[in-house]
C-alpha cells in the first residue's frame, strides 16, 4: 500500500507541475485511476487514500468490482472501453460516466436503460483524432452531429469529448491531436452545448494533454504498475 500511495502522490505532483507550467490551477484537472485488470484490493487501497474516480474497460470487470467494493460508496465509476450495444444495460445501471460513446445507437441504449432513480449518466463522445482505422471513435467531422443528437436524449448528459491519440515520441504531433479535440470541444460550446470535460492524457503523455487543455487524465500504469493481460475474451 505504501508503494501505491507513493505512485499516487507522484502522479498528483506531475499533474500539479504540468498545470503550473500552463498557468492553470491543478484543481481544474481530475485524475481518473484506470484500474482495468487490477484487483479490487488495489482500488480499495487508493480509495482509502482519497482517490474516488476509477476507470474500467471491460463490462464484466465493472460488474465484479462494483459488487466487491459496494461498501466504498463514494466511488465514481467511469467506463472507458469500447462498448457493444448488447452490453450497455450493465454499464447504464452501474457506471456514473461513459467516455467511449461513438455511435448514436450506443447513446440511445444507455439513455433507455439508465434507471430513473439514478442521476443522469455522464457521457463523453470518443473522437478518433488520429484517423487510425484500428481506433474506435467518431470521425472529427461527425462529432457535432452526434453531439447534437445526444443532447436530445433523456437520462444522459453530454459532458465532453475523449480521445486516445496515436502513440508518438513527436510531441508536436501529439499536441496536434489533443488540440484537435480541444477545438472540437470549443465548437460544441459555441453551439450552445454545456460541455466541460476533455478526457485526454494517460500515463505517458499527461503533461502534453494538460498543456492542451485536458480536464481529466486517465492514468493506470503510473499508479498500479505494468499490466499482465489475460485472455480478454472473458472480460468483454
Amino acid at each position: 500500500m505504501a508503494t501505491i500511495f507513493t505512485a499516487w502522490q507522484g502522479v498528483q505532483e506531475r499533474i500539479a507541475k504540468a498545470a503550473a507550467a500552463s498557468q492553470r490551477q491543478s484543481s481544474t484537472i481530475s485524475l481518473l485511476a484506470v484500474s482495468k485488470t487490477f484487483p479490487s484490493e488495489a482500488i480499495r487501497s487508493l480509495y482509502l487514500y482519497g482517490q474516488r474516480a476509477f476507470g474500467e474497460n471491460y463490462v464484466q470487470e465493472l460488474i465484479d468490482k462494483h459488487a466487491a467494493l459496494s461498501d466504498c460508496n463514494e466511488i465514481i465509476w467511469h467506463f472507458i472501453g469500447p462498448l457493444q450495444s448488447n452490453k450497455t444495460r450493465s454499464v447504464a445501471e452501474l457506471a456514473d460516466w461513459v467516455h467511449s460513446v461513438d455511435r448514436f445507437k450506443i447513446a440511445e441504449r444507455l439513455s433507455a436503460q439508465r434507471p430513473e432513480h439514478l442521476p443522469d449518466l455522464n457521457v463523453c463522445i470518443q473522437v478518433n483524432v488520429s484517423g487510425e482505422a484500428s481506433k474506435s471513435g467518431v470521425a472529427p467531422a461527425e462529432c457535432m452531429e452526434l453531439a447534437t443528437k445526444i443532447c436530445q436524449l433523456p437520462r444522459i448528459k453530454l459532458r465532453g469529448l475523449m480521445c486516445i491519440p496515436e502513440p508518438t515520441q513527436d510531441l508536436t504531433q501529439l499536441a496536434k491531436q489533443f488540440t484537435l479535440l480541444r477545438n472540437l470541444q470549443n465548437q460544441l460550446i459555441t453551439a450552445g452545448m454545456d460541455t466541460d470535460t476533455l478526457s485526454m492524457g494517460m500515463s505517458g503523455d499527461l503533461e502534453t494533454a494538460i498543456s492542451e487543455g485536458s480536464t481529466l487524465v486517465r492514468v493506470g500504469t503510473a499508479l498500479f504498475g505494468a499490466r499482465s493481460y489475460p485472455d480478454n475474451s472473458s472480460l468483454l
